[in-house]
């Protein structure tokens, strides 16, 4: 049985490179944006850019399931957060903060996706997001902080409404009316 070869390491550059330029090409000019101007702006060529992405919808699909993968690497650190002692409840006001921001940039990659018809394909990063959300739930209800019927679904249900579109103030504005209707504390005076 023969092993299959790890990839070189300009190839791994080249396709980050490639992964970056499309999702910042397809935030600025939507899904119409061509391959030659993605491969343009992550400096390959065209040919390099293909040999990576055969389809426009075979790179949205990637760079969809890139942000899977660092919304989920973001969940399971502020896991390990909670893990060191940190408060559950403040571990999930942050990332819901963080996703939110994350999310003002990738939703035309998002629509794209959609337009495209593009699905990121593996789960297990969605899956494991998951998993760190609902433990970081957990570790909230046990400490009292976070309403006992709140869900991982009311989460993603609070990212869908989130103001992606609408100025960093409203977000921030957004985010400290819904972190309430989570938690069991009192919105401090002022907010």
């Amino acid at each position: 049985m023969t092993q299959a070869r790890a990839p070189r390491a300009d190839a791994v550059r080249n396709r980050k490179k490639i992964l970056e330029a499309g999702g910042e090409q397809i935030t600025r000019h939507g899904p119409e944006v061509g391959m030659d101007e993605i491969a343009a702006a992550a400096g390959v060529a065209v040919g390099t850019l293909y040999r990576h992405f055969p389809t426009k919808t075979d790179l949205v699909a990637a760079v969809v399931a890139e942000y899977v993968s660092h919304v989920a690497e973001d969940a399971q650190t502020a896991l390990a957060r909670v893990g060191a002692g940190a408060r559950a409840v403040d571990e999930l006001a942050a990332f819901l903060g963080r996703v939110v921001e994350v999310s003002v940039t990738d939703r035309a990659v998002k629509a794209a996706a959609q337009a495209l018809g593009a699905e990121p394909g593996d789960r297990a990063d969605e899956d494991r997001a998951g998993a760190a959300v609902a433990a970081l739930i957990r570790a909230g209800q046990a400490d009292g902080d976070i309403h006992p019927d709140v869900t991982v679904n009311d989460i993603y249900l609070l990212f869908s409404t989130a103001p992606t579109d609408r100025p960093a103030a409203d977000r921030v504005r957004w985010l400290t009316l819904v972190v309430p209707g989570l938690t069991t504390l009192a919105r401090p005076e002022g907010d």
